[in-house]
């Protein structure tokens, strides 16, 4: 399987699972990953992602890893810093789901973005269920931050 069909079935993981209280769920799948993002149809700045990632930007990666988690991306780091003091405003009750692999800090490969995200160095990614495990822990991501990064009045997830 080419990693443009591992994040194919990924994406239909991700759709088949999403509460429908989280917003409209927009999906592009790209040849090393996934992004997904709620609310317009246009791509966001703040948005959740499983993508493939070179290992010199991990410890411990010989040839790849996968990253998964939250990214914020605007043009401006202040912006980007201003959504992580928010997230990690409500990060007791977000470990709590997510447990202690998400790191929140700065992007990996670009210091000027922010990420609430975990990295499985040099995964398997030929198994039955890792598509499964992929969408699953990536909707994990999306109820555990969505509350806390835009909270909406009267919205559960």
């Amino acid at each position: 399987m080419t990693s443009q069909e591992l994040f194919d079935h990924v994406g239909e993981v991700v759709r088949g699972s999403t509460p429908p209280a989280l917003g409209a769920l927009h999906l592009r799948v790209h040849g090393r990953g996934i992004k997904a993002w709620l609310g317009g149809p246009e791509p966001a700045r703040e948005h959740y992602e499983a993508q493939l990632i070179g290992a010199d930007l991990v410890a411990g990666a010989a040839a790849q890893a996968l990253e998964i988690g939250f990214h914020a991306e605007h043009r401006q780091e202040a912006d980007n810093e201003a959504v992580l003091v928010r997230l990690r405003a409500a990060e007791g009750v977000w470990r709590g789901a997510l447990g202690l692999e998400p790191v929140a800090g700065a992007f990996l490969g670009r210091d000027g973005w922010r990420r609430v995200s975990e990295v499985w160095p040099d995964p398997d990614l030929r198994g039955a269920d890792v598509a499964f495990e992929i969408g699953v822990r990536l909707m994990e991501y999306m109820r555990a931050l969505e509350p806390h990064r835009a909270p909406v009045a009267g919205r559960s997830v």
